[in-house]
């Protein structure tokens, strides 16, 4: 969740809306997808820096299909449940799918299914912090909480040819 003005601020277009990218000068704190035409920081002007460049650069790429993983300093906040949950989606490579029961197994709370699934909802840099290669273990689709939910997460999954059920 997004709480505080970001010291740095950059806009880049892509197929599934605008992103938001915000930053703190020394790594990249947020990644908002546009949601009903909207961000977070909309009334707020660019203040890009050289961080914020180069993730506008990888996301392109990325987008653009020259790109599987990411090269930049993340910082995440948030509980100790939640950054063991979104250090487990950073090993989730292109085109690979984890099940929140298996996040689960892997953060030592085999039994926390919901609380796994409100740790990967509560992401705040979707794409680059994988999330969406989250599914059920009958890889259907359970949710998104990033750009315009569901069918955000669908194109994203079918960009990185992950089968999965909606």
């Amino acid at each position: 969740m997004i709480t505080s003005t970001p010291a740095f601020l950059r806009r880049v277009g892509s197929p599934i809306g605008r992103l938001e990218i915000t930053s703190d000068g020394t790594a990249i704190t947020g990644l908002a997808i546009e949601r009903q035409g909207h961000l977070p920081f909309e009334e707020l002007a660019e203040n890009s820096n050289e961080l914020l460049d180069r993730a506008a650069q990888q996301l392109t790429e990325y987008f653009a299909g020259s790109r599987k993983d990411f090269d930049l300093p993340i910082s995440l906040t948030g509980t100790e449940f939640q950054q063991s949950v979104w250090s487990q989606l950073n090993d989730i490579g292109f085109g690979e799918v984890a099940s929140y029961g298996e996040l689960g197994i892997a953060t030592g709370r085999a039994t926390a299914g919901r609380a796994v699934g409100g740790a990967v909802g509560a992401n705040p840099i979707p794409i680059i912090v994988p999330c969406h290669r989250v599914l059920a273990s009958n890889s259907r689709i359970t949710g998104y909480s990033g750009g315009e939910g569901i069918p955000t997460k669908v194109w994203l999954l079918a960009h990185e040819g992950i089968t999965h059920k909606v």
